[in-house]
């Protein structure tokens, strides 16, 4: 679908020509366009292009999210914990300070958020280094979280805790940055035929936020905004992606400097990725390649587990989405048995059985040693091929039993900084 798509962009000059060129600020507008649509398709509610700007996929767009909107000294980052681990080395590289929230039952525990929030009020005397722009706005705190089938832990956050979220983050100036990058892998996980789960089955924030009243907020900016890629449905390869917002956010972050000096991100990409959704190849691509392939591995893994796995001790996390009974994502989060240490596990696993699965603490906020998941793992079903997740879940569980039984001395992996070992952990 992809060397179609190329093909049909390629050989069109009326295609092919502006996509050589610098890309207007906000993006190829067909692709806008077709993202709208699509969107409004899957998520509900008036397609509008003005909404929509194209980015270099969900990771560049935070840095640059980051570069419009916020300021290293007034700004207060809050991240929902577990955390997705490389989005702490943008917030690093942008000079802000992290501080964790616990992801609790519904998807953030909002009362702990809100003290954090409460406290950082008290402040005196903080001011913006940063000087004006009309196009731009500085947010006093930023907010990042995945709310659905987030990475490492598979939770989706009720549409109760999304609206409260929404609500905190206009009370106290705060942009919610939402990672909606695995929205569209969603499966039952009973029988019920998949058809049915061909629409999303809760408003993102930024839905929320554009339809709570008053509306927006933010002196028109809004307070929540969705970072969507294609990486997680194309291919990570493609670096094309967008950001869900209203008008007036969606503009000032296409005058960020690297798209005024550059033109808009990916703009060859993009004259590719639009023949893929105008073509229905993708949406086609997702629903029968993508969804079955991913609901077998879970099924599979998850046999596995109860198998193998829970007779030790282990507990799974989430497995479902309250009574829809869905599951979605990658990723299936475990808690060790009571006394084994996780980082103890992944580096005999990775030593003893060649397996890589991947430590709670990596997933833990930089920085801030209040939220700690010394006794969890993340296990990845996405990428092996399904006859080999059996086994590897055995093999799991051989290194947990050892770890059990065995009264080992060993030190745990050297290095204090277990983010700088990344490669294999996305």
């Amino acid at each position: 679908a992809i060397t179609k798509a190329a093909n049909s962009a390629l050989s069109n000059p009326a295609i092919s020509t502006p996509g050589l060129l610098y890309g207007p600020d906000p993006g190829y507008q067909p692709l806008r366009e077709e993202i709208a649509r699509w969107l409004g398709g899957f998520y509900g509610g008036a397609a509008d292009a003005n909404r929509i700007c194209i980015t270099g996929g969900a990771s560049q767009n935070l840095a640059c999210v980051l570069q419009v909107f916020s300021d290293p000294v007034f700004t207060r980052v809050w991240m929902v914990a577990p955390s997705y681990f490389l989005a702490c080395r943008v917030f690093d590289d942008s000079g802000l300070r992290t501080r964790a929230v616990p992801e609790g039952a519904e998807g953030v525990d909002l009362e702990y958020l809100e003290k954090g929030l409460i406290e950082a009020e008290g402040e005196q005397d903080v001011k913006k280094i940063k000087l004006s722009k009309p196009w731009s706005k500085v947010y006093r705190h930023i907010i990042y979280c995945v709310p659905t089938f987030s990475n490492p832990s598979g939770k989706t956050m009720s549409l109760s805790c999304r609206q409260k979220l929404v609500q905190l983050a206009r009370k106290y100036d705060a942009l919610i940055i939402t990672d909606d990058v695995y929205d569209f892998l969603q499966w039952p996980t009973s029988s019920v035929k998949s058809s049915s789960f061909g629409k999303a089955l809760l408003p993102r924030l930024v839905d929320i936020d554009r339809t709570m009243d008053p509306v927006p907020g933010a002196d028109s900016f809004g307070n929540a905004m969705s970072n969507g890629s294609f990486s997680k449905i194309a291919g990570p390869g493609v670096r094309t992606g967008w950001t869900d917002a209203t008008p007036k956010f969606t503009y000032g972050l296409s005058q960020c400097g690297s798209s005024r000096s550059g033109g808009a991100p990916s703009q060859l990409t993009a004259t590719m990725i639009c023949e893929l959704l105008k073509s229905g190849d993708l949406e086609s691509h997702i629903e029968k390649t993508l969804i079955p392939a991913y609901k077998a591995r879970y099924q599979t893994m998850m046999k596995a587990i109860e198998k193998f796995l829970i007779p030790l001790g282990v507990r799974v996390g989430e497995v479902s989405f309250g009574e829809k009974e869905i599951f979605g994502g990658y990723f299936i989060w475990i808690e060790m048995p009571e006394g084994v240490k996780a980082r103890m596990v992944s580096s005999m696993a990775r030593e003893r059985e060649d397996l890589i699965v991947a430590p709670g603490k990596l997933f833990e906020v930089s920085n801030d040693p209040s939220v700690q998941f010394e006794g969890s793992l993340r296990l990845c079903f996405a990428w092996e091929d399904l006859s080999d997740l059996e086994e590897g879940v055995g093999r799991l569980a051989k290194v947990i039993q050892e770890v059990k039984t065995f009264n080992s001395t060993r030190s745990e992996p050297a290095g204090e900084d277990i983010k700088n070992d990344l490669g294999e952990f996305r």
